[in-house]
């Protein structure tokens, strides 16, 4: 269980932890003090819908099926592979996070439809959340709990976002922090995906 758990804690913080477009909106929203929590509350619901969506739906059709099972192993572990080596490259040429100052304060709804919109229509969201991380939880021991350490870690991310933005925006000014984060990520991708080919699951 515990295994299954700390898979999807890292799986899910690999993925998140990269620069994207909802977390440098949660980032902004944190640093005006403008509806943050609501945000990182949503984001986090979002989350937790999609990752238990991929987990639970897959794995339904994973345990019925050895060939989507294969499929699933191999895709999962060649998209890790993948993503560990954009993740070693850009640790190479690392880049600051810049945002914006906003001057006016917008309405909770506005800033929460927005939030909906660059969380839900972004297709990165459908590949990392709901086939990756769904495809990986549903090959898992105990699936559930790879779901609640995915789910866990986008808690952690988000709130951490929304609580220490102020704080946050110095560190991740300095692309050397985002050097360490890049290293950590693409040693995290790549220990998952030789778990995939190594010890393919039964």
């Amino acid at each position: 269980m515990w295994q299954s758990y700390l898979n999807g804690l890292l799986m899910c913080a690999g993925l998140i932890l990269a620069i994207g477009a909802q977390n440098a909106f949660v980032l902004a929203q944190g640093l005006r003090r403008e509806h943050h929590w609501p945000v990182a509350l949503l984001c986090i619901l979002c989350d937790a819908l999609l990752i238990c969506a991929g987990v639970f739906g897959l794995a339904r059709l994973l345990v019925e099926s050895q060939s989507l099972l294969a499929v699933a192993r191999w895709g999962g572990a060649a998209f890790l592979l993948f993503y560990g080596s954009q993740a070693l490259h850009r640790a190479v040429r690392p880049q600051a996070l810049e945002q914006s100052a906003a001057s006016t304060r917008r309405p909770l709804k506005a800033v929460l439809l927005a939030t909906l919109a660059v969380t839900l229509l972004n297709p990165h969201v459908y590949l990392d959340t709901v086939l990756l991380i769904g495809s990986l939880g549903a090959q898992q021991p105990v699936p559930g709990a790879f779901a609640m350490g995915a789910a866990s870690a986008s808690l952690l991310w988000f709130c951490a976002l929304a609580a220490g933005a102020a704080w946050l925006a110095p560190w991740l000014a300095r692309p050397a922090t985002w050097r360490v984060l890049d290293l950590a990520v693409a040693a995290m991708m790549f220990s998952i995906a030789a778990q995939l080919i190594f010890n393919p699951p039964q």
